[in-house]
């Protein structure tokens, strides 16, 4: 079967645009500083050099024209006259000035004497305009950095999900795994079922979303995941999958979007990850390969037979059949 558009990609991206916004677009601009922070690498790179470096730009000109007003520019420094900042004779000699100032260098040659107040004054403005500057753009780029989207790459969701009986019971089951040693805590896994249905007043409503009960009237959707772990869906009256059988498998059409949500570790960030399962994925009467083994004084984990699956007798029946 050709593969199908998804609304959720393997790797968690979700295939939403958001178009024709109209006037609604300037909400980005009064929230601009989440809109920075969510452009790519690349835009913010390109933002923070531009911004530095327009801002170095119509500074060292400030102080140029400064000079240039006052006559600076074609006249000797010495005992005799004493100019606005001292031995600023040109446009590079005043980019030179105003990058000692902002970087704090102060190497002593060039600066400002005391019968020159507009420097006073444009002087304390650069200080108030570079501290903001310099707030706004490293902060964002600080936050992009510590941002645990990278996590989410290191936690792992088997390529298929599989239906099979356990416990006597018809189960819908999917393996989740932590690559990392260090834990996510207070993990919690949700799933929704994402298919089209039409309402019996007449309405069509093609992205309708069902909630798929993981374990959460006991607690089981509140993971330790320390070795990968088996998430279970039981298959009752109550699940959306009641008259789903080994046959209407292959004619249905839906999409389980699965969400890990925990807190890193290392960071005390909140880290989610993605994935979905559409009914192609779906493998009726199999069953997960054990990848847990006990050595000398540990258990080890065998991610090579993390997604694979072999056959069990299973009957091709519905729960409600």
């Amino acid at each position: 079967r050709r593969e199908r558009q998804r609304f959720v990609d393997k790797n968690g991206r979700c295939n939403v645009q958001h178009g024709n916004l109209g006037g609604e677009s300037s909400r980005y601009l009064s929230d601009f500083f989440t809109t920075l922070v969510d452009l790519k690498w690349r835009w913010n790179l390109l933002i923070f050099l531009l911004t530095y470096t327009v801002a170095w730009l119509v500074m060292a000109s400030m102080w140029w024209g400064i000079a240039y007003l006052r006559g600076d520019l074609h006249r000797a420094h010495g005992d005799t006259y004493s100019p606005c900042v001292a031995n600023v004779y040109n446009f590079p000699s005043a980019f030179l000035f105003f990058v000692e100032t902002e970087a704090t260098i102060g190497y002593g040659h060039r600066y400002i004497t005391e019968r020159c107040p507009e420097g006073i004054v444009l002087f304390l403005f650069q200080s108030l305009l570079g501290s903001v500057v310099d707030a706004f753009l490293i902060g964002c780029m600080f936050i992009k950095m510590s941002q645990p989207k990278k996590r989410a790459e290191t936690l792992m969701f088997s390529r298929a999900a599989v239906i099979s009986q356990r416990d006597a019971k018809l189960c819908l089951m999917f393996r989740v795994g932590n690559l990392r040693n260090s834990h996510m805590v207070s993990a919690q896994i949700r799933c929704k079922l994402i298919k089209s249905r039409q309402t019996p007043e007449g309405e069509f409503l093609p992205l309708d979303q069902c909630e798929l009960d993981v374990g959460f009237g006991t607690g089981a959707d509140q993971l330790f995941l320390v070795s990968p772990l088996t998430i279970c869906h039981e298959i009752n009256s109550e699940s959306p999958f009641f008259c789903l059988s080994q046959r209407s498998l292959r004619s249905e059409q839906f999409e389980i979007v699965v969400i890990l949500e925990g807190i890193v570790e290392t960071t005390g960030m909140t880290c989610q990850a993605r994935t979905s399962y559409t009914e192609d994925e779906v493998l009726w009467g199999h069953r997960f390969l054990p990848v847990m083994s006990l050595e000398d004084g540990f258990f080890h984990v065998d991610y090579s037979q993390f997604h694979a699956t072999f056959e069990v007798p299973t009957p091709p029946y519905s729960v409600k059949e």
